[in-house]
């Protein structure tokens, strides 16, 4: 059986690490966001929110950890993996602060291609601020334009996954792979 790396996309408080959360307790191999472990590990030498201070640096170095789970997802003995954002969303957020980014930015993604793309929409009732999360509503709407436009750039049929339960949702992803 062929590998199936399934990345689950969408602008910030849509709910996809509750899916991602959902699928572990079914059993399934996922990996998570990366991205709060590098706004961390920032904090710590005393750089309070990375991506603003810094979003080159922050978009290089979540490059190289999403590539790693790229790789470490090929190896996994599973057929499936589920991964919480994929490299092109680190393209549609420079896009999304009008930043630039050097050409293996995109080379990036050309070279590591996920088997499927499920987007969760802009859902206002269930979106919290936190930390690590410092857009507004408004601002989540825009980053998910960008998101589908990145995506969609590098060839991608992106599944929209309904609002629902998280089983609702996760029951909905299984019935498109």
């Amino acid at each position: 059986m062929e590998k199936e790396i399934i990345v689950i996309i969408g602008g910030p408080g849509t709910g996809k690490t509750t899916i991602i959360d959902g699928l572990l307790s079914k059993g399934y191999c996922c990996y998570p966001e990366i991205s709060r472990e590098i706004t961390l590990e920032a904090k710590k030498q005393g750089i309070e929110q990375l991506f603003l201070e810094k979003p080159l640096l922050f978009s290089e170095l979540l490059l190289e950890g999403r590539k790693k789970q790229y790789k470490s997802a090929i190896a996994e003995p599973h057929p499936v993996v589920f991964i919480d954002r994929g490299i092109p969303d680190i393209l549609a957020y420079m896009h999304y602060i009008g930043d630039s980014y050097p050409a293996f930015f995109d080379e990036a993604c050309r070279e590591h291609k996920y088997s499927k793309i499920f987007i969760l929409p802009p859902w206002e009732e269930i979106y919290e601020s936190d930390e690590a999360r410092y857009e507004n509503f408004e601002q989540a709407k825009l980053i998910y334009n960008h998101l589908t436009e990145t995506y969609q750039k590098y060839g991608y049929d992106l599944i929209e996954v309904p609002r629902g339960t998280v089983d609702e949702r996760i029951e909905f992803i299984f019935k498109h792979l």
